[in-house]
């Protein structure tokens, strides 16, 4: 393992980040003797990012406190053509109306972990279709496209894994390579940027951009990636059974946030306070340390700092106290995630509903087949009480009065409210 000397790469280095770096001397050497740019792209493909983009991120946040300066790179030209990168068909085309809406959502993710301003190390935000959209088609593939070899480009990953299994793989999406390259280029004329930062899954794509800066004479250009993490049993992280851990507040929930940290595995507790928290690495190693029932206080600094983060201090403080009661005190919480059941054409309450319909309503279970094998394994609670006959029924007015709905426990860690719809 390189022993680094400069704070960024050691930082890196001793929480767990790094992956790969095209030159590890040189690029230590770099931050040692200058003030550092360096940025990483972001697809505009969703209104927002999720715990799997996080990790870049953290990386450009732990950039910016070591004194350097992070530009996040707005992907408004990239996401028209789609990053072919580990998928095995084409992404859906986004009108620039949809890019659009989706960049200026993305943006407020931003805010929460890096300092934007004037100072020497202050965060930049930009967007590639600065530069991709009013790119002349023929002086391109003439400036740009005659450093690329068809020969290499078919041998990246993201290509192979399409023609490997058969799948189709269009032209635009061919060009994705040769954007993000020149991507690098612009930033570094632009910004004195020679760093990229991203996941491993890009790694093809930095190492041709600092290909492409090479033939066009720029300075030497660097690449440093992070591995694509999975939790313990292999899960990818960030998806969950019920779909992305998202970072917007109006797609998830602080609490349902919180709650993700707080069931983090056991074997992950250590990796992902370094990786996901500011934690000194002194107080990482008390808590990695806790053995039995203690490991579930660390998981509960894991929630309160990954959440304080995002959502801020008191939206944590929210959500530990809302757990709290829901887990610890029995009782249930406006903040607690609650979902909506029809009524039904005749107002089906009065007859009453399935404890099955209602299992299924709070979308902790996908069917009703997993309803009924939950509820015979006896994992369902409904407002605190076991349910043992999968056909039992509740009426309206069998709701908790104080939240106006059913309180849903399934195992010992999952609560979700049920209310009819209004």
């Amino acid at each position: 393992m390189t022993v680094f000397k400069s704070d960024f790469l050691r930082v890196m280095s001793e929480r767990g980040f790094i992956h790969q770096c095209s030159d590890p001397d040189g690029l230590d050497k770099l931050f040692l003797s200058a003030t550092v740019t360096a940025y990483q792209g972001f697809d505009c493909t969703a209104p927002s990012y999720h715990v799997g983009n996080l990790l870049g991120i953290m990386m450009l946040r732990w950039l910016q406190k070591t004194g350097h300066r992070p530009i996040a790179l707005m992907g408004g030209g990239t996401t028209r053509v789609g990053d072919p990168s580990g998928k095995d068909g084409a992404r859906k085309l986004l009108t620039e109306e949809e890019i659009e809406a989706n960049k200026q959502s993305l943006k407020q993710t931003f805010a929460k972990f890096l300092e934007f301003g004037d100072r020497s190390h202050g965060a930049i935000m930009v967007d590639n279709a600065d530069w991709l959209a009013p790119l002349n088609y023929i002086a391109f593939l003439r400036d740009v496209g005659r450093h690329f070899s068809v020969n290499r480009m078919l041998a990246m990953d993201s290509v192979k894994l399409r023609l490997d299994r058969e799948h189709e793989l269009t032209f635009l999406e061919f060009n994705y390579m040769v954007l993000q390259a020149y991507d690098f280029t612009e930033l570094a004329r632009r910004y004195d940027c020679f760093l990229q930062i991203g996941g491993s899954d890009q790694w093809g794509n930095i190492v041709n951009g600092i290909d492409l800066g090479r033939r066009l004479g720029l300075p030497q250009l660097y690449a440093l990636t992070c591995r694509l993490l999975t939790t313990s049993s292999g899960a990818k992280m960030g998806k969950t059974a019920r779909g992305a851990i998202w970072l917007n507040a109006d797609m998830l929930s602080a609490y349902e946030y919180w709650q993700f940290w707080r069931n983090t595995e056991d074997a992950d507790v250590g990796r992902f306070l370094k990786l996901y928290t500011d934690m000194p690495l002194d107080e990482i190693a008390r808590l990695e340390a806790l053995q039995g029932g203690e490991i579930n206080d660390a998981k509960k600094v894991l929630a309160n700092a990954a959440t304080t983060l995002l959502h801020g201090r008191a939206a944590a403080a929210a959500a530990a106290a809302a757990a709290r009661r829901a887990f610890e005190e029995g009782g249930a919480s406006a903040e607690i995630t609650t979902k909506e059941i029809d009524r039904g054409e005749n107002d089906e309450w009065q007859v009453g509903r399935t404890a099955v319909a209602i299992l299924k309503a709070s979308e902790l279970v996908r069917s009703s087949r997993e309803a009924r094998q939950k509820i015979d394994e006896r994992a369902v609670k409904i407002n605190d009480r076991e349910v043992r006959d999968s056909e039992e029924l509740f009426r309206w007015s069998d709701v908790d009065p104080t939240t106006g709905a059913f309180k849903v426990q399934l195992g010992k860690k999952k609560i979700v409210l049920v209310k009819p719809k209004a």
